[in-house]
């Protein structure tokens, strides 16, 4: 199935709005209905319904703001917002949400988390931990068809709740995972390894590769590391206020050995494709991940020499999975749902280290 090119859309204010600051958490039940709403397809792969849209993601987008005496850079104003908020869901004034800068075309998958291996760590790491889950699973270039150079991420939203019905609202757990953050020739999801660390092999990016810089400057510039997202939160949720954190290192997620191999040139559909039959819209199958974490790691290289920056992480351990049973291609999923990217930490269980606080950056840290 073929995508087609969305309509242009009014990107919005990418900055902290009243609705961030004023979030007090969540519902499950609340944001997997949003991003329910309004499905792209209303049965997924009926011949009858459209194609996929797709939004591109251009230099002029993501550098816009860049020149003094014009409008506030949106990217850096993005990366903030995405930092220091931690809105779920961001409506805006309009109810329409904001147009993203980078990863703009997803698919939104829900499911739960468990834990079921004996290992040292804290929180929703502990083994016996359950929760449900909410993931945005992406490719970092505009177009998410089989054949271009792809980055498959992940950007996963875990509730310290096995009920889907729970009334109190409830503060979440995010963390982002990629297989190489300037893309690789693979061709499905069942081949990538998504970890918290991925290899950039930045000359992969092609045309793309202002916004691969882009996105590294601005980070390193408002937070400290552009390439690796700690997993500390999913480390501290659950936990008692006075309890030591004990976060690993890295995690990764690896698609669970017996998933068939499905030829579906646009990612969104491959993704799909292993929940659902097409033009059937109950669930039938569920997309799991293995969960990985370890401690032994070292990076090496550098973004544009020309094998990149490669994170080679060894001694991992599998300590659960990730079940995924249902899933939507919708405007909210790429419109309104927000994760919040944990800022960096020194000593990553220990928040007096973290490098934001506040929403400004210590610079003597």
């Amino acid at each position: 199935m073929r995508q087609i090119p969305a309509p242009d859309a009014i990107f919005g204010e990418q900055g902290i709005t009243q609705e961030d600051k004023d979030y007090q958490g969540s519902r499950f039940s609340d944001v997997k209905a949003a991003i329910f709403a309004n499905p792209y397809q209303k049965v997924w792969g009926d011949p009858n319904e459209p194609p996929l849209p797709y939004y591109k993601v251009t230099n002029k987008s993501v550098y816009a703001g860049t020149l003094p005496g014009g409008q506030s850079p949106q990217f850096k104003l993005a990366s903030i917002r995405a930092l220091d908020s931690a809105a779920d869901l961001r409506w805006g004034e309009d109810g329409k949400g904001f147009r993203r800068l980078v990863r703009p075309n997803g698919v939104c998958v829900t499911g739960e988390w468990e834990i079921t291996e004996d290992n040292p760590y804290s929180g929703y790491f502990k083994k016996g931990s359950q929760g449900l889950v909410i993931a945005r699973i992406s490719t970092g270039v505009s177009l998410t068809l089989r054949g271009i150079r792809r980055s498959y991420g992940i950007a996963l939203k875990l509730y310290p709740t096995a009920d889907a019905n729970h009334e109190n609202l409830l503060q979440t757990a995010n963390v982002f995972l990629a297989d190489d953050l300037g893309g690789t020739t693979a061709q499905h999801i069942t081949e990538v390894e998504i970890t918290n660390a991925p290899n950039v092999t930045g000359f992969n990016r092609g045309n793309e590769i202002p916004v691969l810089l882009k996105e590294g400057l601005v980070f390193e510039l408002v937070d400290r590391m552009s390439s690796i997202r700690q997993v500390y939160p999913i480390a501290e949720l659950g936990k008692a206020l006075d309890a030591q954190t004990n976060s690993p290192e890295y995690m990764r997620f690896k698609v669970s050995s017996g998933h068939p191999v499905i030829d579906e040139e646009d990612v969104r559909n491959e993704v799909l494709a292993h929940i659902f039959d097409k033009g059937n819209p109950k669930p039938q199958r569920t997309l799991s991940f293995d969960i990985s974490v370890s401690d032994t790691g070292k990076k090496s290289g550098f973004a544009f020499f020309p094998k990149g920056q490669r994170q080679t992480i060894t001694n991992w351990q599998t300590i659960g999975k990730v079940n995924f049973n249902n899933g939507v291609a919708s405007y909210n999923g790429d419109f309104v749902i927000h994760f919040r990217h944990p800022t960096w930490r020194n000593d990553k269980n220990d928040p007096r280290t973290s490098v934001r606080r506040e929403g400004k950056k210590v610079r003597w840290l």
